[in-house]
């Protein structure tokens, strides 16, 4: 468990577990934009950003880093153009600084042939390592450093004696003895200066130390049989709260629970909060062993967080499912069939990945679309929208060292997704829908090669039915 706790921390633990970068598709006015961030590894850094637009339309893309709340967020600096790619004239790419640790937003600016078009992408922006100096800067730096340490000892050894003297004329024991002084305390002195640089050094870099992002810590234990009690606990990390939380999709946490390490029984729960970081689940019916639990959260600020952590469980006689709660099986891993495009559901019904024939690659942007059908192969009727979307999904490598929990407009948490300036705008989107398709679609790009697994999640006729795939992803 220690071992566990001490790689989680290694991991870039923000909306998401080992799964930065921010994945996003929406509407800047009448364009469609698919919009990836690659937040930066430190904080003062470089956010990366990439716009697809699926219109050619568009003639100028422009983008501004905000902060999401304060006063930050009013007065948006000269925005940068975003540059066209040679290409693929419907891509963009662009950088922009993120200069604090917090919650950010990129606001993206687009004009037309159809008009002007704004929308706003979250960014949780922290320091997730400290990124150590390159070996070859290292190698080089040292003997030049040694270069100039006994050139500048020798230069002013040189002053004292010889520089004071006639071409031609050799210096005199006394000479040559003050030459030595001087270079011996100059080079104690240069030493002391470098003793006190590296003080200095250490400091700052201790003190650097403290704002690298340090996840919310997740207890967990069951009480009274079937209830599952959680805590979250800050290790201490600036000034952030735990009571201050806001209802993401009309919960405060997100409980993604894993049997481990087959990943075969999933449920997706949503405790409710009985103090300032206290929350209980009335757990359903499982069957003993060991669990994964991930707790997506969203402070009232719109900064992101998952919380991990593992529980040893008896055997559970539970409720039923009720509301939002939900749960699905599928085979373990050890049975995963990476050519499967279909997963059974209740009644006959199926899911299927129309997934293409392309191979998958880290650190690239993809649509995944899934179709549900009915025993006859017709899409299915009676699809319903589940906690206002079309459907949820969760991304997990087989080892765990990601996760990330993705909605059909992306990565992005509805919760933060509101406190930008074009919240009236999403939430419309939102709420445009008049007799679902009975398909569903997520934008998300895998951070690392490996085996995962992906869990679906849509509602149909009153029930939520889950679909489990398999992809692998290749260097």
């Amino acid at each position: 468990m220690k071992l566990l706790a001490a790689l989680f921390c290694t991991l870039p633990l923000l909306a998401h577990v080992g799964s930065p970068d921010v994945f996003y598709e929406g509407e800047a006015g009448p364009y469609r934009l698919l919009v990836t961030i690659r937040p930066p590894q430190v904080i003062p850094g470089v956010a990366q950003i990439e716009i697809r637009s699926a219109s050619p339309e568009v003639g100028q893309v422009r983008i501004v880093p905000l902060r999401m709340t304060g006063p930050g967020a009013k007065f948006a600096p000269v925005p940068d153009v975003a540059e066209r790619s040679k290409d693929d004239p419907q891509f963009y790419t662009g950088s922009l600084w993120l200069m604090n640790t917090g919650s950010w937003q990129v606001r993206v600016q687009v004009d037309g042939a159809r008009g002007a078009g704004t929308l706003s992408v979250p960014v949780p922006a922290a320091s997730t390592r400290v990124l150590p100096m390159e070996g070859v800067l290292v190698a080089t730096l040292i003997p030049l450093g040694l270069v100039l340490f006994v050139g500048l000892v020798s230069i002013i050894g040189a002053a004292s004696g010889e520089a004071q003297l006639e071409p031609g004329v050799e210096p005199d024991a006394q000479r040559v003895r003050r030459s030595r002084i001087v270079m011996a305390a100059t080079g104690l002195l240069l030493a002391g200066l470098l003793w006190l640089g590296n003080q200095w050094w250490n400091s700052e870099a201790g003190v650097y130390q403290t704002r690298i992002f340090k996840p919310l810590e997740l207890r967990a234990a069951v009480a009274d049989g079937n209830r599952l009690a959680l805590r979250l606990e800050d290790p201490g990390w600036l000034n952030r709260r735990t009571d201050d939380l806001i209802p993401d999709h009309n919960h405060l946490m997100h409980l993604y629970v894993f049997r481990i390490p087959e990943m075969d029984l999933v449920w997706h729960l949503h405790p409710e909060r009985t103090g300032d970081a206290a929350f209980t689940q009335a757990l359903p019916s499982m069957p003993a062993g060991r669990y994964a639990l991930y707790g997506d959260i969203v402070h009232e600020n719109g900064f992101p967080e998952t919380a991990v952590t593992e529980l040893e469980l008896p055997e559970i006689t539970g409720r039923p499912l009720a509301g939002d709660d939900a749960g699905g099986a599928g085979p373990p891993l050890v049975k995963a069939d990476y050519n499967s495009l279909v997963a059974p559901l209740s009644e006959g019904y199926r899911m299927v990945w129309e997934r293409g024939h392309a191979a998958y690659h880290p650190r690239q942007p993809y649509e995944f679309r899934f179709r549900v059908e009915d025993s006859a192969g017709r899409p299915a009727a009676g699809m319903e929208l589940y906690m206002g979307m079309q459907g949820h999904a969760a991304f997990v490598r087989n080892d765990r060292s990601v996760f990330a929990h993705v909605h059909p407009s992306g990565t992005v948490s509805m919760a933060a997704l509101g406190l930008t300036a074009e919240a009236g705008a999403h939430a419309g989107h939102q709420m445009a829908y008049s007799g679902l398709p009975a398909v569903v679609s997520f934008p998300y790009g895998f951070p690392k090669a490996g085996a995962y697994r992906i869990f679906v999640q849509v509602k149909r006729a009153g029930k939520v039915e889950t679909g489990i795939f398999d992809a692998r992803v290749e260097n």
